[in-house]
């Protein structure tokens, strides 16, 4: 049996899967968990990433492993390959005023056509900005941006700091894939190509992807840029491999495949049609659909990604989602299956209260300073079911709007997959089929980003992607509840309208 591996190194936590490259079935698993905080030290990922393997039964046997990483987040290193400051990541809104700065600077419809997004606090290219403003310092050391799956992917090949890797810093061999390029604000996925003007634009710096002008690919340099410009990440082509693990930390040889943003790798690992919309109730809330045609939305409500098979990625994103459940059961001194019996036992609607769930500030809409609001409590329906029946509600409601935002722009929308932790609570499953007028399946459990990553490494080995089977386990009954979101939309208004003044 030839195995392959994926790696899923998300906001919270390092996940493995080992799989039979000819099925894709699981044969093991691990898991190491990741510190709390929108600010990471990427030491800490290449720690679980050693302790997840580990948990997995170590690399024997694998032939191939790809990893897959939440996006956006913002490594910096120097010239040593040293991590100058702990990795910004997509969910740190201290960015905001960057973001429209830059928005401003150069107008929502240019930079959409540009890079098929509009800046937003997530997305990496605010984050540099941030620094060159903020911490001026750092900035006139940083050598090479990078992303988590691309520091990951290097460290793995043997680079890294003076002294504490094999090959040492050559900054040059670092790599990433189109879908993660896309989701950093300076790479245009209709193009295929960086906007180095951007990159300038926001750093105040020339910028270089690695293995042109003798940055890497193979140069004698030390890959440290071009007089003062900065590397970028050399973008790989789908089913491509920037090299193997370096001997000292597999004990064999390995081939890797070029790694994706979590979003792209869950498409993958889906397998992800033209007509499925992808719901995904994790740390964050997203909506995606892969699709044919670039596109930009200037409204910056749809960021235009590029996917991990050639295609492009559609996708919204709510930086509240799971949070939603465990802040409220907190709140209600409940499990999450307490807080499932609870929602279900309150009436579609809870009453007549409705959650609005900011906590976190919100990414769509773009309130990065944003708060959670309850509406709709009377005597009678202050009740604990309603409480916990809003928290699904609202959350899932504020999904919906990644939908509604998706068919805007003309994409077709047939069924909708919902993937995610949180998912498997019944009263989700069940309330999705409420608020969401389309056919929901439940995939079964499993580690999609993970899989996606998986599906890289066995398209790396054979030459092309494998086409394994996934299975679909939830079928919720259709029972569409329009005034649901009706409710919702009206309340979520409100709360725009107070934070816009």
């Amino acid at each position: 049996m030839v195995l392959v591996a994926g790696v899923d190194s998300s906001t919270q936590s390092c996940k493995v899967v080992v799989l039979d490259a000819d099925t894709g079935a699981l044969v093991r698993e691990g898991r190491a968990g990741h510190p709390d905080g929108t600010e990471v030290h990427p030491d800490h990922w290449w720690r679980a990433l050693s302790e997840a393997f580990d948990d997995a039964g170590g690399f024997a046997g694998v032939s191939a492993l790809s990893v897959g990483g939440q996006q956006h987040g913002m490594v910096l290193l120097d010239r040593e390959g040293n991590v100058l400051r702990p990795a910004l990541l997509w969910n740190d809104t201290r960015s905001a005023g960057s973001a429209a700065a830059l928005t401003e600077e150069v107008g929502a419809e240019d930079y959409a056509k540009r890079t098929g997004l509009v800046p937003v606090a997530s997305f990496t290219v605010t984050k540099v900005r941030w620094v060159r403003d903020h911490e001026p310092e750092i900035a006139s050391r940083v050598a090479a941006v990078a992303l988590p799956h691309d520091w990951l992917t290097w460290r793995l090949r043997g680079y890294g700091p003076t002294g504490a890797s094999p090959l040492g810093p050559d900054l040059g061999q670092l790599t990433t894939d189109r879908s993660d390029a896309s989701g950093t604000g300076y790479w245009n996925p209709a193009t295929g190509a960086y906007d180095l003007e951007l990159f300038r634009l926001a750093f105040g710096r020339d910028a270089v992807e690695a293995g042109t002008d003798g940055t890497g690919a193979g140069s004698a340099g030390d890959g440290a840029g071009v007089g003062d410009a900065v590397i970028l990440p050399r973008v790989l082509a789908p089913g491509a491999s920037p090299g193997i693990v370096h001997a000292e930390i597999a004990g064999q040889p390995i081939l890797l495949g070029a790694g994706a943003g979590d979003n792209a790798a869950a498409a993958l690992g889906l397998g992800a049609r033209a007509g499925d919309v992808v719901v995904s109730v994790g740390t964050s809330g997203t909506v995606f659909a892969v699709s044919d045609e670039p596109i930009g939305d200037p409204s910056g409500t749809v960021a235009g990604f590029a996917d991990a098979s050639g295609l492009f990625l559609l996708i919204a994103v709510t930086l509240n989602a799971a949070r939603v459940l465990t802040s409220v059961a907190g709140l209600l001194g409940v499990d999450f299956d307490e807080l499932s019996r609870l929602a279900l036992e309150a009436e579609p609607g809870a009453g007549g209260v409705v959650l609005v769930p900011y906590f976190e500030g919100e990414r769509t809409p773009n309130l990065p300073h944003a708060t959670a609001s309850f509406s709709g409590l009377t005597i009678a329906s202050t009740t604990r079911s309603n409480i916990a029946r809003a928290a699904v509600e609202g959350m899932l409601c504020g999904l919906a709007g990644g939908l509604d935002a998706l068919r805007g722009l003309g994409h077709p929308a047939e069924r909708l997959l919902l993937i995610g932790g949180a998912v498997q609570n019944p009263a989700v499953q069940q309330i999705a089929a409420q608020v969401f007028d389309l056919p929901v399946r439940v995939p079964s459990p499993g580690e999609y980003v993970a899989r996606g990553a998986a599906v890289q490494a066995a398209w790396a080995l054979a030459g092309k992607r494998p086409d394994w089977q996934v299975a679909l386990d939830g079928h919720p009954e259709p029972d569409f509840r329009p005034a649901i979101g009706e409710r919702y939309r009206a309340e979520q208004r409100k709360v725009e309208q107070g934070w816009v003044q």
